[in-house]
């Protein structure tokens, strides 16, 4: 018998143990359902013998294109009990996406959420040989459609109620023959410079990975990931870290995971549950702060200084409890008088009310947005990892905090920093399988003694805090021979709650340029309280009061670094950026190489004598 705790396992102890107790709650029409650990359980194995029915078997890859709700988890831990191999589609993947990774992952069976996805996938269904069914979940504006190779998940579960009618035992032989070494999972990687490569799991990472999150102290603070914790999903299931928290960690540690109503209704869902645990990435986060500051723009004169006082009061305990290490009288008591002034009522809106412990990860990000947290009372633990190493690698622990690192290796996590490069190196028992069909790709990231190989590069600070400097492949070299690392510009520019997108781009040019995307709601709000009026939002990023707003941003920026790093000109995008044009992956990560390619006439005016376009030169700054 293995040592490793399979999932379907996990799965029917909870339900056997904590049938009564509320396992997943699900909002529909404004309304919160409950579905406890026996209905989980019970519509898990409907829906494996469903695929069974199906002929789904072992090995065989069952995919999932749909936003986040139970039937995700439903899907995805039918395939495992089936010791099939789920694998995950992002619902904004567009057409020719979809069409590459269900040819690429062989997939037989497609659970597609709504008639949005089902009309992507009736597109490709008579030219992809392996796929055999398309199952959808929301039966919605579905009523007239007809293929042979179409269900609904209801005529799923009538199939496999038949065959458990006759093959009851069906899922009892197959755990049997379970292993440490079954394939769990195949997770698609961003795709940043090239097609994506899908990164295989097996239960021993999945384990140790959930195992890690689950981990006192750790990831999730003092106590781990426990059953009194209360989560919101709401990023990409996709995603290998929501994916270890919203399924293998709510299995493992029987946590009470909440699902939004729909993306749009994130931030007023947040308000309502108020989650004890908030995992985001620093897109999300930022998104927060823009929140709060335009909120704080619209308000009264009285509670814009009554805010300001109490954020000054947050901001000087913040400080304070970095200096220390930990929460000192002066601090707590700081922390109060901006707590009774401001702070609760903040917090309780947007959610944070209850948290006792906040995560950022899957990119860096700026330490002023941490400060805007901290300064609430609610410390954001930096964590790194990445899928090919089941998302851990190091986090910060309590107490052991340095803003700008993302903590410490973990324990049983071999970390080092290669010779000559610096670039980190990981070894530990989630190191992923490989990648699905790429034996060569696999070669070229984990060496013959288990390292893996991230393509990021590191720096150690106050000893062995590690510091993620940029991607191994985004370093600019200047034609003076300066390596610079883009990131840490673009997160200082994009701390302000007016930018939404900052690329900088240099390499072997003589000086630093930029590309700014604005964050349109908060700018859109400023414009309105200046009275500038506006169209679109080309019009608004290109007006030149907004160029001026920017331009007061980044010299700003200009004037914390030294004269090589400073962004000496910058350029106004006409649009925002969008997966679904190829220009970002769908978590959000720029794709420097396809984005290039779409705006080469701004990037030639940066390097030219004037400017034709909107933005502007700014010289040497402060």
């Amino acid at each position: 018998m293995s040592e490793v705790q399979h999932l379907s396992r996990q799965l029917r102890a909870a339900a056997a143990e904590t049938p009564d107790t509320v396992a997943l709650r699900e909002k529909r029409y404004g309304l919160w359902r409950d579905i406890t650990w026996a209905d989980y359980l019970h519509n898990t194995e409907a829906i494996a013998f469903g695929l069974a029915a199906l002929g789904v078997g072992v090995g065989d890859r069952v995919a999932i294109q749909s936003e986040n709700r139970p039937e995700w988890l439903y899907a995805d831990l039918a395939s495992t009990m089936l010791r099939a191999v789920s694998v995950g589609f992002y619902p904004t993947n567009p057409v020719a996406e979809v069409r590459y990774l269900l040819a690429d992952s062989g997939a037989r069976v497609l659970f597609s959420e709504d008639q949005e996805q089902v009309d992507k996938a009736l597109e490709l269904i008579d030219d992809i040989d392996t796929l055999e069914w398309v199952v959808y979940l929301d039966g919605r504006g579905l009523a007239d459609y007809s293929h042979e190779r179409l269900l609904s998940v209801d005529q799923l579960i009538e199939r496999g109620l038949a065959l458990r009618e006759t093959d009851p035992d069906l899922l009892e032989r197959v755990d049997q023959g379970r292993t440490a070494e079954d394939l769990v999972t195949i997770i698609y990687t961003s795709g940043t410079t090239g097609p994506p490569k899908g990164a295989m799991l097996n239960a021993r990472n999945v384990d140790f990975g959930a195992g890690t999150f689950a981990r006192a102290p750790g990831m999730f603070g003092d106590h781990g990931l426990r059953q009194s914790d209360v989560l919101v999903s709401y990023l990409p299931l996709s995603h290998v870290v929501e994916r270890a928290i919203s399924t293998w960690g709510g299995v493992r540690n029987r946590s009470l995971v909440h699902f939004a109503e729909s993306i749009d209704t994130v931030v007023s869902d947040l308000a309502e549950v108020q989650p004890t645990v908030l995992f985001a990435v620093p897109r999300i986060w930022e998104k927060i702060q823009a929140t709060v500051s335009i909120k704080m723009a619209n308000a009264s004169w009285a509670k814009r200084q009554l805010f300001a006082v109490g954020n000054a009061l947050g901001t000087r305990a913040a400080r304070q409890q970095l200096a220390d290490g930990h929460a000192s009288v002066l601090s707590r008591i700081l922390y109060f008088v901006s707590w009774v002034l401001v702070h609760r009522k903040v917090r309780r809106h947007l959610g944070l009310a209850k948290v006792r412990h906040a995560l950022s990860g899957a990119a860096p990000i700026s330490p002023e947005v941490l400060e805007f947290f901290l300064s609430m009372g609610v410390l954001i633990h930096e964590a790194y990892g990445m899928t090919e190493n089941t998302a851990v690698a190091t986090c910060s622990y309590p107490g052991r905090v340095r803003f700008g690192t993302v903590g410490q290796a973990q324990p049983d996590i071999e970390l080092v920093l290669a010779e000559g490069t610096n670039e980190v190196l990981t070894r530990h028992p989630g190191t992923f399988v490989g990648y699905w069909g790429k034996p060569e790709a696999t070669a070229e990231v984990v060496d013959e003694d288990g390292w893996l190989h991230t393509g990021d590069v590191g720096e150690w600070v106050d000893g062995d805090y590690l510091k993620i400097v940029d991607r191994i492949k985004d370093i600019i070299i200047t034609a003076g021979g300066k390596n610079i690392s883009p990131s840490e510009l673009e997160n200082a520019m994009k701390a302000s709650p007016y930018i939404r997108e900052a690329v900088v781009i240099g390499d072997q040019k003589p000086y630093l340029t930029a590309l700014i995307g604005i964050e349109y709601d908060t700018v859109a709000d400023w414009a309105s309280r200046q009275r500038i009026e506006y169209t679109t939002y080309k019009d608004l990023a290109t007006r030149p009061e907004t160029v001026d707003l920017i331009s007061g941003v980044i010299r700003d920026v200009n004037s914390k670094v030294a004269r090589v790093e400073s962004v000496r000109k910058f350029r106004m995008l006409h649009k925002e950026l969008d997966h679904e044009d190829g220009e970002l992956t769908a978590t959000q990560k720029l794709k420097r190489t396809a984005f290039a390619a779409t705006v080469p006439h701004l990037v030639d005016d940066m390097y030219a004598n004037a400017t034709e376009h909107a933005g502007a030169d700014l010289g040497r700054s402060g």
